[in-house]
């Protein structure tokens, strides 16, 4: 078992079925949601989920581009990083 989180960012335009799309793909993986924060700024849905892969048999670079699909099929900017990159860029 590994101990590999991810962040998630996305944003776009607001509309029904967001939080489903993303969470079934998530389910789907095997992707354990720590952490998930959203809200709506002027219209646009934006949200940060923190995520785990440790129970996941999938690696990081697949969950990455089923998350890119999912961004793509709901027209939004989704971001996908390991927690321990992510971490290390906003500590300067």
């Amino acid at each position: 078992m590994r101990d590999e989180k991810i962040v998630v960012t996305l944003l776009g335009a607001d509309r029904v079925g967001i939080v489903a799309e993303l969470t079934a793909t998530l389910a789907k993986y095997g992707v354990n949601i720590e952490d998930i924060k959203q809200t709506i700024m002027q219209d646009y849905f934006v949200m940060f989920l923190l995520g785990d892969l440790k129970n996941s048999t999938y690696s990081f670079k697949e969950v990455k581009e089923a998350l890119d699909e999912v961004g793509e099929k709901l027209k939004m900017e989704i971001w996908v990083q390991k927690k321990d990159i992510f971490d290390k860029m906003h500590s300067i």
